[in-house]
């Protein structure tokens, strides 16, 4: 294999990878303006914002891996040039998306009940719950989005969602200036303030992607057959047997960041509120390696619906190479900026000196965070979810939290001990997802052969 069939690659992830990559800094960077703003505020604010987005995100990523399921089947019936196959996709995934946010919301709303029982602050608590109860409506628009926004990345375009997340997220910006401080005549509503801006910049977002696929001629084929395909529990099956098991992935993840959260909150409430800023701050470039796992997802879709198998392990090979360069340059910035950048955020010395040791921790784990993300993307591509997910559920349940927790309390390291857990978690999961895509890699290639 030569420099020019990596090149190739490269370029080919690039052009996949980077308008991804914008779209997910643009929700990044609104959750940083989210987290600024809410800052500004008060650091039970921001810690309320913890302490609710944690477990939003615990259940909402189930949803947002359900919703995945669509890219890998567009990515191998568009290799294949099946436009019934893709509309069937879509058709059904439309149903089965709408279905999943009313559920969510229904379990958000009944989970918002029990915060006061986590042993949180109370004035955290008084904060956090209305502003679950906000933003947990906007799961509904989210996931109507995210139907288009597969639906579309699998058929290789990820510059719709891009342009459309970015109008979003600028009116998300503005309208939490508005809300959140009180201008232009409107109450001071602090946090809450800040949910609704999220509520109504996710509604926007839904309505501006259906608008734009319904009239746009890249997709009048779509729109046109779209209405003869039908309805399948077969199609709805399979949707949901490849995205559940990659929402109960993304799950055992983000409630691992969850249970940081609540540790970080039996500690102190300037503990939590150093947790959210390294977090935000780490979301960043976690974000900009999701670009690159969707990118790989996509093109071994693809390369599976040609029957190329030989491109397999070089999509997998550069894509690792590729998300290797960005976390270490990331843990660079972190590392020499990390005072500069909590400082942003909040002006208590206790709090940034807190976030900045945090920063520090992460510095070490963005190199394994990015490597588990390009090894999800490739199972993905490839539709394995299920080991994936059990890896997942042993990497941070059965090792990175039980080591947070030793570390945090019994070893009376803070909330750096619990962040060292984290790492420990990232790590196994980035070794073990890395293995698994390598084997089944050599697998299909030596059954083509």
């Amino acid at each position: 294999m030569g420099k020019q069939a990596y090149s190739y690659h490269f370029k080919k992830n690039l052009s996949l990878a980077l308008p991804v990559m914008t779209g997910q800094l643009g929700q990044i960077f609104t959750g940083v303006a989210d987290t600024v703003m809410v800052g500004r505020v008060g650091e039970t604010s921001i810690a309320a914002a913890s302490l609710a987005n944690g477990l939003f995100f615990f259940i909402f990523v189930i949803g947002i891996g359900i919703s995945f399921a669509i890219t890998p089947l567009v990515a191998e019936s568009h290799g294949k040039d099946d436009m019934k196959g893709i509309c069937r996709w879509l058709k059904n995934a439309n149903l089965l998306n709408i279905l999943v946010s009313f559920v969510l919301v229904v379990i958000l709303f009944v989970l918002a009940q029990f915060i006061g029982n986590m042993n949180q602050p109370e004035s955290v608590v008084v904060l956090a719950k209305p502003y679950l109860y906000i933003i947990g409506f906007s799961v509904i628009p989210v996931m109507f989005f995210q139907t288009y926004k597969q639906f579309t990345e699998g058929m290789s375009d990820t510059r719709t969602a891009m342009y459309i997340s970015i109008l979003s997220n600028s009116i998300n910006v503005g309208l939490n200036y508005i809300l959140i401080f009180g201008k232009l005549g409107f109450p001071a509503m602090g946090l809450l303030g800040a949910g609704i801006a999220t509520l109504i910049s996710r509604i926007f977002m839904a309505i501006a992607f259906y608008r734009y696929f319904k009239s746009s001629n890249r997709y009048a084929t779509v729109n046109r057959m779209y209405q003869y395909a039908a309805i399948s529990k077969k199609v709805l099956r399979k949707l949901f047997k490849l995205g559940f098991p990659a929402g109960l992935q993304f799950s055992f993840e983000v409630s691992a960041f969850a249970g940081a959260s609540v540790m970080a909150g039996w500690l102190s409430v300037e503990a939590m509120a150093a947790h959210q800023i390294a977090l935000n701050l780490a979301s960043i470039s976690w974000m900009m390696a999701t670009g690159l796992g969707a990118a790989a997802t996509v093109r071994i879709g693809n390369h599976i619906g040609k029957k190329d198998y030989l491109n397999l392990s070089r999509v997998g090979t550069s894509s690792y190479i590729m998300v290797s360069v960005l976390m270490l340059i990331a843990g660079l910035v972190f590392w020499l900026f990390r005072y500069e950048l909590t400082a942003f955020y909040v002006s208590e010395p206790v709090v940034v000196d807190l976030a900045a040791s945090l920063l520090l921790v992460a510095v070490f784990f963005q190199l394994s965070d990015g490597i588990q993300v390009i090894g999800l993307g490739l199972l993905r591509g490839l539709q394995d979810v299920n080991k994936p997910a059990f890896i997942s559920l042993i990497a941070y349940w059965g090792i990175g939290l039980p080591i947070g927790y030793y570390l945090g309390f019994n070893k009376g390291m803070g909330v750096e001990g619990i962040w060292i857990g984290l790492l420990f978690g990232l790590t196994a999961s980035a070794i073990m997802l890395g293995t698994r895509f390598r084997i089944l890699a050599r697998k299909i290639l030596e059954k083509s052969e």
